[in-house]
């Protein structure tokens, strides 16, 4: 069941080029669904003769069938008795009923299609419209206030859209096709139906304004109280550090209480338009049996005439309270669209043709030219005033500038993530201003004082310069839920371009294969000082090295190496327990393949809870729990729930606390019988505290060496139980490479020890040197590249974000390379040999660099000094040095 949008559609599409959005709901719904509103006036139409039968064919049945008056002879030539009469109009009714309901159902079925499809259109036409928002109104505008808009404020529109002309054709269609069967019984009766229509038509419009009125106050207090919820997310830190959590609290009260103010009286109005409607609907009844009743009785009306005009009166009410129920969802639903529509439309947006990512891109040669460049946010306001200069694309530039010089803006603007206002950008006879996105997008980089990390791994943030179209696609493709994908996509509006594609360009940067980008990726990060950082994420990374020997057997070499040094660790043995690792770790002595052995399912796995019984460590257990339990009360108490305490110690967390200081008050006595009367689940909690321990690590003196001797015959129990060849476990093999540990336990072949920082620093050494002598660094270095950021690079410091973002804008191999304040988190010596290098980079390309010292300004060929927004000196950073201007007065602040 498909419809497509009429017009013409693109074989593929972007999405990028989507039209203004209508003012009006119903133009933008006749926009592109005309056709398929059209054939859903066709089933309406169809199904009205079938809702005309239905109530005829009753009035047959008393009338004649069983009444036996006017009886026809015979039907279809076949000659008909009163039985096989009434036996046909029953059966023809059954069909009616069942025709009707398919076409009913398959109209309802369409509706919801076409609903979904322009929903999706919508949301889509949106979405695109972020990406044309000037930078002015995205700092403006929270994604707390965005986001809503796009998810939960236009789910109305869905069932709408669908029932925009179907609802109130087929409703309307029905009450015509009820009202004109009363009409042809008795005209009085007619009337009387349609009495109290025109006092609702009128008051019903009248109340209906003072509802919209409100819903649109409504809609704008809970985006206001959106925007203040992000602010509080963002903000918190600062909230606790200015002890300002009531003041905030009291905003939020405010917020709510006016929320509830309109809701209140929302409500009040929709349930006295509800009253007013059931009232109205309820007069009727009385017209029917006291005018109906007396035309029966005096013979004008037969009584099987009055009984099919009371059925068709109670089918009346229901198209009938449908229309009101559209006329007011339509009404609220309007008030949405044409708010949100209204949000979607900033002054100044970008041209959706910019966005077109169709253009031929080369390589930029020749000079950046500004010829009186402006900037403002405002009409009130400059940033950047009358600029004026040239830039070389083979050369390096330094901007320079006090707080509130407009230096970031003017850095903003050559790269194209700002627009003049007044003014001219070129590059050559290119007019900046008007070339496609993909222009700048592939041959200019950017990176901002904060620019963004998006959610993913290292290398999909590393590449993401070079994922700028699909590769490799099959236009014609045979997979059937590729096909519905791309049928429905054009149904839609929406981008043709699937996300699981292969994304990744190489020629964009250059590169001839992975083996190559690989190779350049690993170079980059050494210009931004990351490689370190990328080879220690590899170490804490897990592989399986399947179909990779060479590699493994490197990898084991590396740990013959290092077992060769003495180095002071307890390597892995199954018969000797390690105190660096936990309970649960020393039992499974490898990896779980099963989530039923997880370590921290381990206390709830009953074949491991057996073998402690086993071993006469179950009760145990229970008792060294408890032990724990009170150590663990006594230690954290009156300890702050976010102290860092919990996370240094990680046995139990604040939440934790309340569970067992519960437990312990209600056993007093330790002893096994009475810890044994606790329920099943506390006795759980208790033994779950002793499989975390790390006796090197927690030093609480509980498990001993006797305990650790029959943990040993657990763990031989274990590997006995489940053979070593089994889909629970992969047990550990100092023979083979471990998938179940990361690279750097998997060389070390053991746990580092705990509480001792100079032997971890010596081991960590030897495993660094053992890696670059097997020749494994830069294989370390790929697998630290798949490491996970975290939302926003949340698991990076700082630092890292802004060295990831900078070599993301190398990997494009880009023509002209513009930093805005990147290097702030750095330290001077820091920011100094990261401008070397990329500067040497970046040799015979032009970089833009605006730096957060002016004293480093002397690693570039030339400087640009900016100062309430003009430029007020350029040239040679010595020749700049030796005169008494602007330049000197910030290299002596």
């Amino acid at each position: 069941m498909t419809e497509d949008s009429p017009g013409a559609q693109p074989q593929t599409s972007s999405g990028a080029d989507a039209p203004e959005i209508d003012r009006s709901i119903y133009r933008y719904v006749l926009r592109y669904t005309l056709r398929g509103q059209l054939f859903l006036l066709l089933l309406t139409a169809l199904t009205m003769p079938l809702v005309y039968i239905s109530l005829d064919i009753p009035k047959r049945i008393i009338n004649q069938a069983i009444g036996g008056v006017d009886m026809p002879d015979q039907i279809l030539g076949f000659g008909v008795d009163q039985v096989s009469y009434l036996l046909a109009l029953s059966v023809a009714f059954l069909l009616v009923v069942v025709i009707s309901g398919a076409l009913k159902f398959y109209l309802n079925v369409y509706k919801g299609v076409l609903g979904e499809r322009m929903l999706r259109r919508f949301r889509f036409d949106l979405y695109t419209r972020i990406l044309r928002f000037p930078s002015a109104h995205i700092r403006r505008t929270t994604p707390a206030e965005i986001i809503p808009m796009i998810t939960a404020e236009t789910e109305p529109l869905g069932g709408l859209i669908g029932d925009a002309i179907a609802a109130p054709a087929f409703q309307g269609a029905l009450l015509l096709t009820y009202l004109s069967f009363i009409f042809q019984q008795d005209i009085w009766l007619g009337l009387a139906s349609i009495a109290l229509y025109p006092p609702q038509m009128y008051l019903i419009p009248k109340l209906q304004a003072k509802v919209n009125a409100l819903a649109k106050t409504r809609v704008q207090t809970v985006r206001s109280l959106a925007g203040h919820i992000g602010e509080t997310v963002q903000g918190a830190t600062d909230i606790h550090a200015n002890d300002s959590g009531r003041f905030e609290r009291a905003k939020t009260s405010n917020q709510l209480g006016r929320i509830f103010d309109i809701r209140e009286e929302l409500y009040r109005r929709k349930f006295f338009i509800k009253f007013l409607n059931n009232i109205l609907a309820q007069i009727t009844p009385f017209f029917f049996f006291s005018i109906g009743g007396y035309l029966v009785i005096q013979g004008d009306v037969s009584l099987g005439a009055l009984v099919a005009v009371l059925a068709a009166y109670k089918d009346i009410g229901p198209p009938w309270k449908e229309l009101l129920k559209f006329y007011q969802v339509f009404e609220d639903t309007r008030v949405k669209y044409e708010q949100v529509a209204k949000q979607f439309e900033p002054e100044n947006m970008i041209k959706a043709s910019i966005l077109e990512d169709r253009a031929v891109v080369e390589s930029l040669k020749g000079t950046l030219t500004a010829s009186n460049v402006s900037y403002g946010e405002d009409e009130d306001s400059q940033t950047v005033s009358g600029a004026s200069f040239s830039m070389p694309l083979d050369t390096h530039v330094a901007v320079v500038g006090g707080a509130g010089s407009g230096k970031s803006h003017l850095a903003g603007l050559v790269a194209r993530v700002l627009w003049p206002t007044v003014g001219r950008l070129s590059i050559n006879d290119l007019d900046w201003s008007e070339v496609p996105e993909a222009v700048p997008g592939r041959r200019v980089a950017w990176v901002g004082s904060s620019a963004h990390i998006f959610s993913g791994t290292i290398s999909h943030n590393l590449y993401y310069g070079l994922m700028n179209s699909p590769q490799n696609l099959d236009p014609n493709t045979e997979d059937k839920a590729e096909q519905r994908r791309l049928r429905e996509a054009l149904a839609s509006g929406n981008s043709t371009d699937s996300a699981k594609a292969p994304w990744l360009d190489l020629a964009a940067g250059n590169l001839l294969d992975e083996r190559a980008l690989l190779e350049k990726a690993i170079k980059v990060l050494a210009v931004v000082q990351l490689d370190e950082d990328g080879y220690r994420f590899g170490l804490g990374m897990h592989t399986t090295l399947s179909d990779q020997d060479d590699i493994r057997t490197r990898f084991l070499k590396a740990r013959e190496q290092i077992l060769a040094k003495g180095l002071e660790f307890v390597a892995f043995d199954p018969d000797i327990y390690n105190a660096n690792i936990t309970v649960a770790e020393n039992i499974l002595f490898g990896n779980p393949d099963d989530p039923a052995f997880d370590p921290g399912r381990l206390p709830s796995n009953p074949l491991v809870t057996q073998l402690l019984r086993d071993a006469g460590l179950f009760d145990d257990f229970l008792v060294m729990g408890h032990k724990v339990a009170a150590t663990m009360v006594e230690i954290f108490s009156g300890v702050s729930p976010d102290s860092e305490l919990f996370e240094q110690f990680s046995l139990v967390s604040s939440d934790d606390l309340v569970v067992l200081e519960r437990i312990l008050q209600d056993t007093p006595d330790t002893a096994v019988s009475n810890l044994a009367q606790l329920q099943e689940a506390d006795q759980e909690i208790l033994r779950a505290l002793v499989y975390r321990l790390s006796p090197a690590r927690h030093r609480l003196g509980i498990i001993d060496e006797s305990v650790q001797q029959r943990l040993l015959k657990v763990r031989g129990m274990l590997r006995d139980e489940l053979g070593s060849d089994n889909d629970s476990v992969t047990f550990l093999d100092a023979q083979a490479f471990n998938p179940g540990l990361n690279i750097e336990s998997n060389v070390l072949f053991g746990a580092m020890p705990f509480g001792k920082p100079a032997v971890r620093e010596t081991i960590r050494r030897e495993i660094d040197e053992a890696i670059v002598a097997t020749g494994l660094r830069e294989y370390v270095i790929e697998l630290g590249l798949t490491a996970d950021v975290g939302n926003a690079g949340g698991r990076l410091s700082s630092i890292q974000r802004q060295k990831l973002v900078i070599a993301r804008a190398l990997m494009k191999d880009p023509d002209l390379l513009v930093v805005d304040e990147a290097l702030g988190p750095l330290d001077l010596n820091a920011r100094s040999q990261i401008i070397k290098n990329v500067c040497e980079f970046m040799s015979g390309r032009g970089v833009l660099w605006v730096l957060e010292t002016s004293a480093l300004a002397r690693e570039f060929e030339n400087v640009i000094v900016m100062g309430s927004g003009r430029i007020l000196e350029q040239g040679k950073a010595e020749a700049l040095e030796q005169q008494n201007g602007p330049f000197k007065a910030l290299l002596t602040d």
